[in-house]
Parts: structure tokens; C-alpha cells; sequence
């Protein structure tokens, strides 16, 4: 096959008539007029003087012409790097500094701000709305609708997706064709994806959930999506009933439960409901099954791996659990000292091998050499067990990371803003249990000897400087912080003192 991630999600489709996206709107756009919009994105990208391997990263908002985007860089060869919508421009310009990129496509609202960001990082500025139109969108309507689709093979990088560890350096995940391809070809397998299902897609799409997960096993199967801007009760309830199958993190789930139209006749010709990218409550998955009579299925999957493994389609959904490894995919748990692997029952670190894990770290063969290993297993960084029934439990991290509504929000960022903040000594940010959200971040201040903080100057402060999601909900003040013989700061006393921060 010329080009294996274009040409079996979306090639396949040339021509066709059948709907991909409905919008919240009414408006439906065929398989052929999305694949259309396509090459001329890819015209317009290739003709700017991307070359296949190039990167383009885009900041701009849920829309058909942000998903042909992505598209189109799969047919020209151009590696695409999805950024969250809610980065400040200080955080956008280490991304596209650090990638290389050759083209920053943004809002254009936010090309005044983000166009010296991209001039010093060397990458031409583009802008697109939610309706077409902006630089991008406006040029691409002047470019021939066909596109002769750049050959790649497999081991190509097709996607650049940053994450971070707790030194706050992000690092950007290089996932190949192959990657992206084999997941997406057996999720939608496992998780009997047809042609008839039409999915309710109401997650972003610069995260591997919303668009490497749904997307991808939709356009495989030759599938439609609802496809709405965000998560909104009203229009989920009213779009409910044309959907086949929904895809979203617990806060979904918690929400709609918490509005008495959602009930068991509105989703009874619902085939599949799908949890993920934080940890559902027992609690939620009970009264989701009371309300609805339907079982949420959960997984797991990180950005580095996409996803690992799901609990089945058929039998067993249990609750607690992130299910058994995926077909073809190799889950174990190791002892995080030496690596060895530990029987069934004990506690340790989740390692994962198979076609869906990343290549390795952008311009980081450290940091690549430390976590995925020469026999090719990457090392996740979460803790995890394996119970009696060989269903993998998800027990914590070895890092602190804080997993908020879906999003990775990573400690060490928070605490070099507050700590620079005037008056304080010292910082530490935990996540702790929040009912709609999954973790809601705490801040836990200790004032330099004699000062009197100005809580809400600080809180102005992380308003300005973080994106909304990573904002602490909570401040708390300490004399001192709590540390070990070594001199480390136990975040887990932190954690068990604001437990109830959220009750």
C-alpha cells in the first residue's frame, strides 16, 4: 500500500456519498466532500514547501476543516501535531519551537500573539475558524480538490503527540503509520465498529482519545460521527437517539447522569458506551448500569501507546479494572528496581510491547533509552496489579502526575509558577479525588517566615499563565512541607490531608 494510514482510513472512501460527519447544525458532509477539502489542504501544505517527515502543528479549534487538516497531512506525508485549544501562548511556543515545525496553523484571533512566537521558531503562521474560513481555510478553497497521496511506509512518523514527566519538560511521543494503523484496526475488531455505527464524538481532537481512538476506527469501518464541538448535556440528550455508540471520559458519564432526562429509553437503542483516559468510579459505572441498563466499557491507553488494553465486549465488564491486553499487544508487571517480572497479585510498574508503541522521544535518546527498553517494551510510569481473573487494575502512578477531566496535568509546571510567585517559599501540588472531574488539582503553599500571601493575586497569576484545566482549585497554606529522611517531599500526606477537598 502506497501510504497505509491515508489509504485504509481514508482513501478507501473516495467518492463516496455516505454521511462521515453530522454537526450539531444539521449540515452533513459526505465522505467525498470531506476527502476533497482534504487534497486541498494537502496541495495548499505541500505547495507552502512541506515535505514529507515535515511537521505542521495546529492550535485551533473542533471543527471538519481541523480534521482534514490532520488528514491532509497523512495523504502529503507531513507529521500533524494536534496542541490543546487552552494553551497559553508561552506554552504553544516551546511546542512548536521544539518540534521544528514548519507551519503553525492557529485561530485567528490568536495570530497576533502567536505569529512572533512562530516567526522565532522559523514556521510560517496560518490561521482557520470552525467555519472555513482564516488564512488556511480561505487559500485551500482556490486549490484543485485531488491530491496525488505521498507514498510512506509503516514505519513512518505520521503524528507528534507531547506529553511530559514530572521535571516539566514536555517531550513529543513520535507514533508511526503503523502505530496509529494497527490500534485503530484492532479497537474497531474488538469492539465490533461497522459501517452502521454512528458514533457520538464529543471530545477534542488534539488528544489520542478524541482522534486516534474515535476518529480512526470511524473512518476505518467507513462509519459517521456526530461530531459537536465539546461535551454540552442538552445537545448529547438531543443527539442521543441517532447515535449507535459513544466515546468519553468519566466526566461525561457523570454529568449526563446527573440530568434526569438521561435515561434507560433514551439510550436503549445505544450499542456501546466507551470510558477512558482517567479512572471511572465504581460508583459511576454502578448507577450508569441502574439508570441505563448499559455496562460502560473502559481501557487504557497513553499517549505514547495509544491504547494497551480494554475490558470485553463481550462478558465481564468489571468495574475497577482496565481489562485484559489488547490482541497482538504484551502487558506485564515488573518490579521498578531491576525490571523483573512479578507474579500475579503484586503490585508494580505496567510495561507494554506491540505495533502500537511509539517510536521514542523527539530529540530525546535519553529520555527514550530510559523508559522503552531494547526488547521494546516502553515502561509507563503507572502502577498497576493483575487480579485473580487476570483483569489489569490500575492501582497509581510512579509519578505524580494528575490526570483532571481527561487531561495530563503535570505537578513540577504548577509548582515553578507558584514558587516564583512574591512570598512564597516553597510549593506542592497534588491531585486528589474530585467527583466530576476524576483528580482536581490542590496547591499547598508554605509562605517565606513573616509574609502574609496574596492568594488571589496568585490565583490571577495561574490564570494568566496556565491553561484553565491546570489551575489549582484549591490553595491550602503550611508552615512546612512534608519530607522524608532524604529530603523529599511526601506528596502522599499531602494527598491523604486533602482527600475530602472535593467531597
Amino acid at each position: 500500500m502506497a501510504n497505509p494510514l491515508f489509504d485504509t482510513l481514508f482513501g478507501q472512501h473516495a467518492g463516496r456519498q455516505d454521511p462521515f460527519l453530522h454537526l450539531a447544525d444539521g449540515t452533513l458532509i459526505s465522505y467525498d466532500a470531506f476527502l476533497r477539502r482534504t487534497a486541498q489542504f494537502a496541495n495548499l501544505i505541500t505547495g507552502a514547501g512541506l515535505a514529507p517527515g515535515d511537521r505542521l502543528a495546529a492550535q485551533v479549534a473542533k471543527s471538519p476543516d481541523a480534521l482534514a487538516v490532520y488528514a491532509a497531512c497523512a495523504q502529503a506525508g507531513v507529521v500533524f501535531l494536534p496542541l490543546n485549544t487552552a494553551y497559553t501562548p508561552g506554552e504553544a511556543s516551546y511546542f512548536v519551537e521544539n518540534s521544528g515545525a514548519r507551519m503553525f496553523v492557529c485561530e485567528p484571533h490568536k495570530a497576533g500573539a502567536l505569529t512572533p512566537i512562530a516567526h522565532a521558531a522559523g514556521a510560517q503562521l496560518e490561521t482557520l475558524d470552525t467555519v472555513g474560513n482564516g488564512s488556511l481555510g480561505e487559500s485551500a478553497r482556490h486549490q484543485p480538490d485531488s491530491f496525488a497521496t505521498v507514498d510512506r511506509a509503516p514505519s513512518d512518523l505520521a503524528a507528534f503527540l507531547y506529553t511530559s514527566g514530572t521535571t516539566g519538560r514536555s517531550k513529543g511521543a513520535m507514533l508511526t503509520q503503523e502505530n496509529l494503523l494497527s490500534n485503530a484496526q484492532t479497537l474497531a475488531d474488538l469492539w465490533r465498529f461497522t459501517g452502521k455505527d454512528v458514533l457520538l464524538h464529543a471530545l477534542p481532537i488534539f488528544h489520542t482519545h478524541g482522534l486516534f481512538v474515535a476518529t480512526n476506527i470511524v473512518a476505518l469501518v467507513g462509519g459517521a460521527m456526530l461530531f459537536v464541538p465539546k461535551f454540552d448535556t442538552d445537545v448529547m440528550i438531543e443527539l442521543m437517539p441517532r447515535a449507535t455508540t459513544m466515546m468519553g471520559v468519566p466526566t461525561f458519564y457523570t454529568r449526563l447522569l446527573d440530568d434526569t432526562r438521561f435515561t434507560g429509553e433514551l439510550t436503549a437503542h445505544m450499542r456501546l458506551f466507551v470510558s477512558g483516559s482517567a479512572p471511572l468510579l465504581a460508583e459511576t459505572h454502578e448507577r450508569f448500569e441502574d439508570r441505563t441498563g448499559h455496562r460502560i466499557l473502559e481501557r487504557y491507553g497513553m499517549t505514547e501507546t495509544n491504547m494497551n488494553t480494554s475490558n470485553p465486549y463481550d462478558g465481564d465488564r468489571r468495574a475497577g479494572t482496565v481489562g485484559f491486553a489488547l490482541p497482538g499487544v504484551e502487558v506485564k508487571v515488573t518490579n521498578p528496581d531491576n525490571g523483573a517480572t512479578l507474579p500475579q497479585g503484586e503490585i508494580g510498574q505496567i510495561e507494554v510491547r506491540g505495533p502500537n508503541v511509539f517510536k521514542g522521544y523527539w530529540q530525546m535518546p535519553e529520555k527514550t533509552a530510559a523508559e522503552l527498553r531494547e526488547d521494546g517494551f516502553f515502561i509507563t510510569g503507572d502502577l498497576g496489579q493483575f487480579d485473580p481473573d487476570g483483569y489489569l487494575q490500575i492501582v497509581g502512578r510512579n509519578k505524580d502526575l494528575i490526570i483532571s477531566g481527561g487531561y495530563n496535568i503535570y505537578p513540577k509546571e504548577i509548582e515553578l509558577l507558584l514558587d516564583d510567585q512574591p512570598g512564597v517559599l516553597e510549593s506542592a501540588v497534588v491531585g486528589v479525588a474530585h467527583p466530576d472531574f476524576g483528580e482536581g488539582v490542590v496547591a499547598v503553599l508554605v509562605p517565606e517566615p513573616g509574609q502574609t500571601l496574596d492568594l488571589e493575586a496568585i490565583k490571577a497569576a495561574c490564570g494568566t499563565e496556565l491553561a484553565r484545566y491546570k489551575q489549582p482549585k484549591v490553595f491550602a497554606l503550611r508552615d512546612d512541607l512534608p519530607r522524608n529522611t532524604m529530603g523529599k517531599v511526601q506528596k502522599n500526606i499531602l494527598r491523604e490531608e486533602h482527600a475530602d477537598a472535593f467531597a
